[in-house]
């Protein structure tokens, strides 16, 4: 007798369950084979010793894991109700990139974002694996490998992003056409667009503090703003802001503005705003941006008759204050300079960060052969910063305004992070080279300028020093080294957020948090395990700081008000510099 037919007819489609039996079938044959590949390398009279990173037992160990896991995944998709291999990490269940409930839900989806988390977790393994490489070139190689898996991630690509094959078939394609069209205005700029430009003008409802220009140089304008009050500080602040960036950072929408926080708190306030260099500026150096700072000083003591002045310095230009504070106390007038407030800046770049990243004889080259004319272009350095948050500042607005086609939102501070400034090459590659790759700064003696040698020791100036807890630029522990290098009083402060939320962080917004740790302690692993935390914004901590210094007030009258003392007014702020490329 006959045995019974149990094939199914001819084309018709196998069952879920057919589909689940061969992929185990033919999972539980790939995995025999790599085991065996495996105990046959291992074997103690393999024909090979082993070799680092490629058969060596735990390099083989994690092969084996990820292949187990990633048939474990597969059965998954067919089989939801199949555990899954390994529990996400709270990073990975927190990631803003797969929020759509669909890669959680939909088992296709779900496979590919799981698939993607185990690539990318194998491969920052095998990362941290490697022997013969010192941590430098190991966090390099992270880094590089976190731009890899940040690029491929299937959210940047339309097949594999389910929110974007729904707009696609509800728009019938023309969310692709409107993100071409996108991706094409911005190739045609050269630079990536993160908000609508067109929402923002200097002056109107940006960069709109009232004030005038007093003082245009080759390199600089200086800005003194208008009083509110009718008292003011007797002692008055000047601003130098970075030179890679416009100084309206600190004057964003008027909600936002530490300029006109500072005006309404009753100090005279000048900020310095840099000239976007060209072709005539090749010459520049660090020398002359030291020199800009002494005298834009002298001209605030002079213009409104006064022994000294508060000062403040953002990121490089905190660096280059304190490089300006060491040469003034070589020459015996460190007094010019009553306290100096230190915005997310260092002087100890040891531990500087990923920026480092960008220090190696390669990119030193590539700088030199973009910059020809002795400039470079600003594009380059948004470039720079986008890579260090490239998940966010670059994959965010290829999904959202090339695939989705979505329109720009409006945003001051991309605004200001879009709106970018030229850098004098000559002074870039040595910034980079002496401070960044050598650390020459942090060794007194070892950087002269303006013929001085600068010895960091010798600056005895009262110091407020902030850093931000998520600093991706100036990473919270290079900026605390600037406690060790000075000398006099100094105030640490540790800000929630990072380089410029942690900076522009208004009282009325009620966000993120300050600590302090008035113990004295000698590493910022000791600060943190001691700090206290304080809900809300830094800036009334600064303030009280500040006034401590100097209590005594005198009438927002005569040269207090620009145009009405010595200081004669050359036009309204935010003045001409800004807005020149």
């Amino acid at each position: 007798m006959a045995d019974s037919d149990t094939t199914q007819p001819t084309g018709a489609l196998p069952s879920l369950a057919d589909m689940q039996h061969w992929t185990w079938v033919l999972g539980r044959a790939q995995q025999m084979m790599l085991e065996q590949g495996l105990a046959t390398m291992t074997a103690g009279d393999a024909l090979l010793p082993p070799i680092p990173g490629l058969t060596d037992p735990a390099t083989l160990a994690r092969t084996r894991d990820f292949w187990t896991d990633s048939l474990t995944l597969w059965q998954r998709m067919l089989d939801p109700a199949t555990p899954a291999p390994r529990a996400e990490s709270p990073d990975q269940a927190r990631d803003k990139r797969f929020k759509d409930r669909r890669w959680h839900e939909d088992p296709v989806f779900d496979f590919i974002r799981q698939s993607y988390f185990l690539v990318a977790d194998t491969m920052l393994a095998q990362v941290d694996a490697l022997q013969g490489v010192d941590e430098r070139q190991r966090e390099q190689m992270r880094f590089a490998a976190r731009g890899f898996l940040d690029a491929m991630s299937p959210t940047n690509f339309p097949a594999t992003n389910p929110e974007v094959l729904e707009k696609t078939i509800a728009t019938r394609g023309e969310n692709l056409l409107k993100g071409l069209q996108n991706m094409l205005a911005d190739l045609g700029k050269g630079q990536l667009t993160h908000t609508d430009q067109s929402a923002f003008e200097l002056g109107r409802n940006i960069a709109m503090t009232p004030g005038k220009v007093v003082l245009r140089t080759d390199l600089y304008e200086l800005i003194q703003y208008s009083p509110t009050t009718e008292t003011v500080l007797a002692t008055p602040l000047v601003i130098f802001p970075p030179w890679i960036n416009r100084f309206y950072i600190l004057d964003l929408s008027p909600e936002k503005s530490f300029i006109r926080w500072a005006v309404e708190q009753g100090i005279t306030v000048f900020m310095v705003s840099w000239r976007s260099a060209d072709a005539t500026m090749k010459h520049v150096v660090w020398d002359d941006y030291i020199a800009a700072q002494i005298e834009a000083i002298d001209t605030i003591r002079s213009g409104l008759d006064v022994p000294a002045v508060h000062t403040i310095g953002y990121c490089v230009a905190g660096t280059t204050l304190a490089a300006t504070l060491a040469i003034l106390a070589a020459r015996g007038e460190a007094d010019k300079v009553a306290s100096a407030t230190f915005f997310t800046a260092q002087v100890d770049f040891e531990k500087a960060g990923e920026l480092l990243h960008f220090v190696s004889d390669e990119q030193l080259a590539l700088i030199r052969s973009l910059t020809p004319d002795g400039f470079l272009d600003g594009r380059y350095m948004a470039a720079v910063f986008n890579q260090l948050r490239g998940r966010d500042l670059i994959w965010n607005y290829v999904t959202n305004n090339y695939l989705l086609g979505k329109d720009y939102a409006p945003f001051d501070l991309l605004h200001w992070n879009g709106d970018t400034t030229n850098l004098p090459a000559a002074w870039h590659i040595a910034y980079l080279t002496d401070l960044y790759r050598d650390n020459r700064l942090a060794k007194p003696g070892e950087m002269t300028a303006l013929g001085t040698p600068i010895d960091l020791s010798k600056v005895a100036t009262p110091a407020y020093i902030q850093a931000g807890r998520e600093d991706h630029i100036a990473p919270p522990e290079s900026v605390w080294a600037m406690m060790r290098h000075l000398t006099g009083p100094r105030r640490f402060v540790l800000a929630g957020s990072g380089h410029i939320a942690g900076v522009v962080n208004p009282p009325s917004a009620g966000k993120y948090q300050y600590w302090r740790n008035d113990t004295p302690v000698d590493d910022f692993e000791a600060f943190v395990a001691g700090a206290r935390e304080t809900k809300g914004s830094w800036w009334p901590d600064w303030l009280e700081w500040l006034r401590a210094i100097g209590q005594e007030q005198v009438p927002a009258t005569g040269s207090r008000t620009p145009g009405e003392g010595m200081l004669v007014p050359l036009g309204d702020a935010p003045g001409i510099y800004v807005r020149t490329r």
